[in-house]
């Protein structure tokens, strides 16, 4: 039997951007993917696809067996900031406060991309046609919460524990009875901390299915698809390449 594909999206950089490319491609545009993402899909028992920005998602849905939405910049503020409470937002920190994701996204300095946006939204919109099991990581989370008309914390700091490693621990998650994620991850788990936005109001269909001590919603899943996501970053963690979050997504694509 053949392995399952699991479509990983990027990010997009101009070559100027990027330590060491030569001049000549200062203005040439590089999609970058995290190596963790593929390598641990790998582990996992299926075959990574990087999914470039220029892809068309229905055609690529109809070759897939699943999506996994990574990390990275912050999703476009104007897509969810008509949602949010003006009360509930300081008007001197503005909507989208420049912070980073990871460590690799260090030189972002939480720059909003819309085509990342627009893309990621239409492969989401594509799989959830093609009955695809979707995994969200970070920003992925972030990404299903406005897709399904939900908001966005526009800044939490600290949640952006980006003094410390990629794979320390800062905070315990605590995840719901009879959620899937209490079923892969059991009642408690130690995480990582890379990001200064998370879901606030869900979308249509999902659910809060793991939180930090303060409240934070750090996990979610929907309640008639396959779709999960988590907030921390298991594909830096240590004993990434075994973590259930991935198993989960491969098991879900061999159907």
């Amino acid at each position: 039997m053949a392995k399952p594909l699991i479509g990983v999206v990027g990010r997009r950089r101009k070559g100027s951007r990027i330590d060491g490319f030569p001049p000549v491609f200062a203005e040439i545009d590089v999609d970058l993917y995290v190596c963790a993402y593929g390598r641990d899909v790998a582990a996992a028992g299926a075959v990574p696809v990087f999914l470039p920005l220029d892809a068309d998602p229905g055609e690529i849905a109809q070759r897939l067996d699943g999506l996994l939405l990574t990390g990275g910049e912050d999703v476009a503020s104007c897509l969810y900031a008509d949602r949010l409470d003006p009360g509930s937002v300081d008007p001197s920190a503005g909507i989208a406060p420049n912070a980073f994701d990871t460590p690799a996204d260090a030189v972002t300095t939480g720059e909003e991309i819309p085509l990342r946006d627009a893309f990621e939204m239409a492969m989401l919109d594509a799989s959830i046609a093609a009955d695809l099991p979707v995994l969200g990581i970070c920003r992925g989370a972030q990404v299903l919460t406005v897709a399904a008309g939900g908001t966005l914390h526009p800044d939490l700091p600290s949640h952006a524990r980006t003094d410390a490693p990629a794979d320390a621990t800062t905070h315990i998650v605590t995840t719901a009875p009879g959620s899937v994620l209490r079923r892969l991850y059991g009642p408690e788990l130690a995480v990582n901390s890379l990001h200064h936005q998370a879901a606030d109001q869900l979308g249509e269909g999902y659910i809060a299915t793991a939180h930090s001590p303060d409240g934070i919603i750090e996990g979610m899943e929907h309640t008639e698809l396959p779709i999960i996501a988590v907030q921390w970053h298991p594909e830096l963690m240590t004993g990434a390449r075994s973590d259930p979050c991935f198993g989960w997504l491969v098991e879900h694509a061999s159907r």
